[in-house]
């Protein structure tokens, strides 16, 4: 009898069950968009970080074949002096949301596309940008 009555207790009652999954969805509600924001704060953070790279390079590249302000470059130049086997050098030219980085000209500071602003603009106000805006 004692045996009988310790099998018919085991396991879990469905109203704890339904308590734990409560509690792991109200914890999921605050932990996704919490991560979702973070992830767009780091791919903001990616965006500004090859424009400043590409600035670089378009220094880099003005210098070595002294070209005047206002020269207007393609990605294959500016891309000769991007570190080689990072993503910036394989993106050919466009950001994680594959738009096109434009103003590569010497002397112009490298702008964020008008796509990617709008996408990140949640996250990453006009001030982020500056001076890439």
């Amino acid at each position: 009898m004692l045996q009988q009555l310790n099998r018919s207790h085991r396991g879990f009652t469905l109203v704890e069950v339904m308590i734990v999954m409560a509690i792991i969805a109200m914890l999921a509600s605050i932990g996704v968009p919490n991560y979702l924001r973070a992830r767009k704060r780091s791919q903001a953070t990616r965006v500004l970080q090859d424009l400043r790279m590409i600035d670089s390079a378009i220094d880099e590249y003005a210098v070595e074949y002294s070209r005047p302000p206002g020269t207007a470059l393609n990605w294959s130049q500016v891309q000769l002096y991007v570190k080689t086997g990072t993503p910036l050098y394989a993106s050919n030219g466009v950001d994680l949301f594959g738009n096109t980085y434009t103003s590569l000209v010497v002397d112009s500071i490298p702008k964020v596309p008008d796509a990617t602003f709008t996408a990140l603009s949640d996250i990453a106000p006009a001030s982020f940008w500056s001076p890439y805006k």
